[in-house]
């Protein structure tokens, strides 16, 4: 995950989100990932921090809590897409999130 700074007024709320990134991957001991962050990857356009999940190469947006967990519980716990916050797939480039409702 990202933790800004440009996506967010100086990395701050980016650096809470990769707080919470953490909490919600610790309340479920069974998931076998990692985190980590890395300073700006630039390709959010200054919208919101990025989360990238990989081995798939899924980058998502991400503004909020609510959207961190949803990208814990529905990819990462329950190995589905959350096709309304993708922008880029490794290997496709940046795609629309509404051509991957139909997926």
């Amino acid at each position: 995950m990202c933790t800004g700074p440009r996506c967010t007024e100086d990395g701050v709320l980016a650096e809470a989100m990769f707080a919470v990134l953490g909490e919600q991957i610790d309340a479920r001991p069974e998931l076998r990932v990692k985190r980590t962050r890395t300073h700006c990857m630039v390709a959010c356009k200054a919208q919101a921090p990025v989360v990238v999940v990989y081995p798939e190469g899924v980058w998502y947006r991400c503004e909020d809590a609510a959207a961190i967990e949803r990208v814990v519980v529905e990819h990462l716990e329950g190995g589905q897409e959350v096709t309304d916050l993708i922008f880029h797939r490794l290997g496709s480039g940046d795609v629309n999130p509404e051509e991957l409702e139909h997926v």
